[in-house]
């Protein structure tokens, strides 16, 4: 998942190489003179991108045209979730998201670590807590990577949530697949070969299946071994994406609940590999991050995705 991040101007980062005391970065400062509008940063972790957005202390929250508008990967910028982080009273931050259609999500665990990323950064630290739709999150350094504790998974059909009472172990659907949710409802099926799957069409179809009264993530896995897993996803909102860390989790639960798997996986995306340890507190998620670029939406554009 790719992440761009978008900022108001406002001290930013070490590892963007701005001084901490700079509302501008140095490399920016003649560029940014001679426009306004809105600075963004663009990440990502194994392929799943993001448009990150520096918040806090600002006025107006994003609007769900505008993120769209931002979306579109012809017209705009494009990813697969918009982050916006906020000022939080009891954690380091809180983060929002917004899938590329405009609508909102509970939960992305790749996201998560890109912003956690920032923060320590930021913080110079090696642990912080992140607030999201999901409670507080712990996110912590692990060498080059970032570790994230997405919670505990949610396994109650209310809570994930299917529209009525069923075994999320084996659902009422072909291929008989199992539920989890994790801050956001995901459904995984266990296939011989993933790379068969006709994902478009399959993922459409479930997304949308009534059981979802939410809709839903959709991932497709097969067992490698014990401690491994192939995984694709389609991500709700119409996606097919490199990777999806909350979908991570999901499978490796899924996986372990039906015998399949141990609780500590490594989960093999089209972007790369996650590990995925799902203990007692929570289901912990490790794996890298990268800042690709910073950069400033005109306000011209502003203007027309506010219409």
């Amino acid at each position: 998942m790719a992440v761009f991040v978008i900022a108001p101007d406002v001290p930013w980062l070490r590892h963007w190489q701005c001084a901490r005391d700079e509302r501008i970065c140095p490399h920016m400062r003649d560029m940014t003179a001679k426009t306004t509008g809105l600075r963004f940063l663009k990440m990502h972790g194994l392929g799943n991108d993001f448009v990150v957005v520096d918040a806090r202390g600002a006025r107006a929250p994003l609007e769900s045209g505008t993120v769209a508008a931002i979306g579109d990967r012809f017209r705009g910028v494009g990813f697969d979730q918009l982050i916006q982080i906020r000022d939080g009273a009891d954690a380091d931050a809180v983060i929002d998201f917004w899938n590329s259609d405009g609508s909102t999500a509970g939960a992305c665990g790749n996201g998560t670590r890109c912003v956690a990323r920032l923060l320590l950064d930021e913080l110079d630290a090696d642990a912080l807590d992140l607030r999201t739709e999901r409670g507080i999150l712990r996110a912590e350094r692990a060498g080059d990577l970032i570790r994230v504790n997405m919670g505990t998974p949610q396994l109650d059909w209310q809570d994930i949530p299917l529209a009525h009472a069923a075994d999320i172990d084996a659902l009422p659907l072909d291929g008989a697949p199992s539920a989890v949710g994790m801050g956001n409802p995901h459904c995984v099926y266990f296939v011989p070969d993933v790379d068969v799957v006709d994902l478009p069409r399959r993922g459409v179809e479930t997304e949308h299946d009534p059981l979802f009264p939410e809709r839903t993530n959709v991932e497709f896995v097969h067992v490698i071994d014990r401690q491994s897993l192939r995984m694709r996803v389609w991500e709700r909102g119409g996606m097919i994406t490199q990777a999806c860390g909350s979908g991570a989790c999901a499978v490796a639960v899924a996986a372990h609940r039906r015998g399949l798997a141990d609780r500590q996986v490594d989960v093999h995306l089209d972007g790369g590999v996650l590990t995925i340890d799902w203990r007692e507190e929570g289901v912990w998620m490790t794996g890298p991050t990268a800042l690709v670029f910073e950069g400033r939406l005109t306000d011209e554009f502003l203007s027309g995705a506010r219409g």
